[in-house]
């Protein structure tokens, strides 16, 4: 027994030593680096594949390969061109390389979607898991080692994008230089004055907190009127369900003997610091009830004082800004409800201040005596402010009345001053009203014309800031433009004098005088002025044509898509490529009608914007179809989706990030979140008028066999508002059908993620450095120089 385990010991000696000497010989980590490949090589190439894999700009050719038996001609087609381009740049070799590489082909497994008799093929179909656990799934999303070289989406990704690298990492490091990493907000005076004398106290460290997950999301944040207790909520997996947290701030105890799971976090805390109000989520992620919870007694305890039982609605807490009432807010995509509860007596009836009427949307605040009525309907499409008395609110009288020209998009209530938030031809300004002294309640008469605040720039973003206690003077805004950082500006409604309290650093030299902006209006199919916002460089732009842009796009949910200011923008423009933003109809900018023209039966009017808009960029000189890129997230991807398939020719270049592009079949599927409430958004498809419309336009079933342009689609597998299979099918099927084999066609899903990208702000960084050197491979300019 003991010779036999000495020589077991020996020969597994042996053998330990076969393999160390095998893993050391140079042979060994140049034929793992080329994947099995080396053996197609004889000793002149062997000599040229070490100098290549030792080269820092040049080892990304090796890189990638698929196994042996797989597109061998093609490896040694790569080689031999090296071989001659030593001295020349490695950009020269790209597309010998990118023959190397093999796109994943998903498997056809045909699927019939039935409805009116109208039958649908969806090959693609299989894609869909809503456990995110099916392996061939997740294997052709994203997989390590795939058989035979069919790589799967994202590694293909990485692959197509070996060349951009280096590129990437600078563009991390460029964007995160533009930051100031220690910076702090403009400080809120609340009701009791600041002490200066007190150090500062951390409340909430949701680095330290991060570090112990993949993601990592604070949802809600709010501190009792006493400030002795924090509630504040966490999501660490990426699909918007928060968990919810009480914390003791003397003591830093977790004061939940349980933590709620499943809220939408969204929460507030009642006038006695003991009694919190939140959201809970159903099954398909629909914030649908409110629970009272008191601290101290267990959540199960806890009561619930509304559930929403209307699938098409969702819930949210708040409070007016006088601290006297808490509100729950009620509403669908086109109607709305409040009810009130005074804040010191937690534990009374919830009152409905007007009925639920449909159609119609109300918000509301108060002020001494008076409740202030926010109200749309289909007589005031964009909104008037009425005012009634709260034991009477049906009593509504006419404070600022609406405008056809005009959209009231919301209003900011102190004791001195009403300010309305208003857009006129699509620019923003506030509107400073004069209410009574002692809290009395105006009348349209008493409260006067108004007086504008407003911007000399042609194209900006202005909204209310972080606003301070109810008795204050001062309003508080914010506002940025194309190349304006954000400014934070503080205006003394007495006497109108305005204060700079903060603009946002952004480091590396930037001067915003260097940056010309513009607004343009092009003429859609139908004959209506569509604004356009743009922003280039104006010692770089030569405006002959030859300029690359990029024109973003959303056109939804009567979302504004306003020209802000974005600091990782200019690693764009710094490098030649201008910025548009096409203001579409389906959006809100121009008013209430805007958004209508632009959804249910007249969605196609915001597909006809988009392109109108990218061919006036072209036929005023600012740029060509071959140098023209496109962006639109969610709602904008579908828009992107949509004119893709009807104008592949326009374009050179687009972004579809978590892109709602298999709408039609979503919008038929009441088991995937959001699809209720989305009805009224795109219409129910049930219907065969809105069927027919919505099989007409919706990306997924219009791929053609077309020369598309070069495409990058993002993905986030836990998104719960764009499910990932959307964008994967998508791609799946351009893949198939594309003329053009030769253009970019690449796919990357987020593994760890949601709707809104990785939570870290370095993190996100590096997804936008992805799609940036995407961009600029596509158009040439990866040797584009600051």
């Amino acid at each position: 027994m003991a010779r036999g385990t000495a020589l077991l010991g020996a020969s597994a000696a042996l053998a330990a030593g076969y393999l160390l000497a095998r893993r050391l010989h140079p042979n060994y980590s140049l034929n793992k680096l080329l994947n099995g490949n080396l053996r197609l090589f004889g000793g002149s190439d062997r000599l040229l594949l070490r100098t290549l894999a030792s080269s820092s700009d040049r080892r990304y050719l090796l890189q990638h390969w698929p196994r042996p038996g797989t597109k061998d001609a093609a490896k040694r087609d790569l080689v031999a061109a090296a071989a001659g381009a030593q001295g020349d740049a490695p950009g020269s070799l790209e597309p010998l390389r990118q023959a190397v590489l093999t796109a994943p082909v998903a498997e056809r497994r045909p699927h019939r979607l039935v409805a009116h008799g109208d039958v649908r093929v969806d090959d693609y179909y299989w894609l869909r898991d809503d456990d995110r656990s099916d392996p061939r799934v997740l294997a052709h999303l994203q997989a390590r080692r795939a058989p035979r070289g069919t790589g799967a989406e994202t590694e293909y990704t990485k692959a197509m994008l070996a060349d951009t690298e280096a590129l990437q990492e600078a563009l991390t490091a460029e964007m995160r230089g533009r930051i100031q990493e220690a910076d702090e907000g403009v400080p809120t005076r609340p009701t009791d004055a600041l002490d200066p004398s007190q150090p500062e106290e951390v409340l909430l460290d949701e680095n330290a907190e991060a570090r112990a997950h993949a993601f990592y999301m604070v949802g809600g944040f709010e501190v009792s009127p006493n400030h002795e207790l924090l509630a504040y909520a966490v999501d660490t997996v990426g699909g918007e369900k928060f968990t919810l947290h009480v914390k003791d701030l003397k003591t830093g105890r977790e004061l939940l003997t349980e933590p709620v799971q499943d809220t939408a976090g969204n929460f507030v805390w009642a006038n006695d610091n003991a009694t919190l109000f939140y959201v809970t989520k159903d099954a398909l992620d629909r914030p649908y009830k409110v629970w009272r919870h008191r601290v101290g007694t267990p959540a199960a305890l806890d009561a619930c004082v509304f559930h929403e039982a209307d699938e098409a609605f969702y819930v949210g807490v708040g409070r007016t800004r006088d601290d006297r009432h808490l509100l729950i807010s009620a509403g669908s995509a086109v109607t709305s409800d409040v009810r009130m509860l005074p804040a010191d007596d937690p534990t009374a009836d919830w009152r409905a201040v007007l009925p639920r009427a449909h159609e119609t949307e109300y918000s509301v605040t108060t002020r001494g005596g008076a409740l202030f009525v926010t109200l749309r309907d289909a007589a005031r499409p964009n909104s008037e402010v009425l005012v009634a008395p709260l034991a009477d609110p049906a009593a509504l009288a006419v404070l600022v009345p609406h405008r056809d020209d005009v959209k009231l998009e919301g209003i900011s209530l102190s004791a001195g001053h009403l300010v309305s938030f208003e857009r006129r031809e699509g620019l923003q300004q506030a509107v400073v009203y004069r209410l009574p002294e002692g809290l009395a309640p105006p009348t349209a008469e008493t409260l006067g014309a108004g007086e504008p605040v407003t911007l000399d720039e042609p194209a900006y973003e202005l909204g209310p800031g972080s606003q301070g206690d109810f008795d204050s003077p001062l309003l508080r805004l914010v506002y940025s433009s194309l190349k304006t950082p954000a400014t934070t500006m503080d205006v003394n409604l007495k006497t109108g004098a305005r204060a700079i309290k903060k603009v946002q650093p952004v480091l590396g030299g930037f001067d915003p005088a260097r940056y010309t902006t513009e607004r343009l209006w092009a003429a859609a199919p139908d004959g209506v002025r569509v604004p356009i916002s743009l922003v280039y460089r104006a010692d770089l732009a030569r405006r002959d044509g030859s300029d690359p842009f990029l024109l973003d796009g959303y056109g939804a949910y009567e979302v504004c898509n306003d020209p802000d200011f974005r600091s990782t923008r200019l690693s764009l423009l710094d490098r030649g490529v201008g910025f548009a933003i096409a203001h579409v109809r389906g959006g809100g900018e121009m008013g209430r009608r805007w958004y209508e023209a632009g959804k249910y039966l007249a969605k196609r009017n915001t597909f006809g914007d988009f392109i109108a808009c990218a061919e006036h960029l072209v036929s005023a000189g600012y740029t060509r179809a071959d140098r023209l890129c496109i962006e639109g997230r969610s709602a904008g991807g579908l828009t992107m989706g949509a004119v893709l398939n009807a104008r592949p020719d326009l374009f050179h270049a687009a972004i579809l990030g978590v892109p709602f592009v298999d709408c039609l079949t979503t919008m038929l599927d009441a088991s995937i979140p959001l699809t209720v409430i989305e009805r009224e958004e795109w219409g129910d498809p049930r219907e065969p008028a809105y069927y027919d419309y919505m099989k007409s336009y919706s990306p997924a079933d219009n791929v053609a066999a077309a020369d598309y342009p070069h495409i990058l689609v993002t993905a986030g597998l836990h998104d719960p508002r764009v499910g990932y299979w959307e964008p994967a099918k998508f791609v799946a099927a351009l893949r198939a059908a594309r003329t053009n084999p030769r253009k970019l066609l690449l796919f990357k899903c987020d593994m760890g993620a949601g709707h809104f990208s990785q939570s870290g702000r370095f993190d996100r960084l590096r997804e936008r450095a992805v799609e940036i050197a995407f961009l600029l491979k596509a158009c040439g300019l990866l040797d584009a120089r600051i």
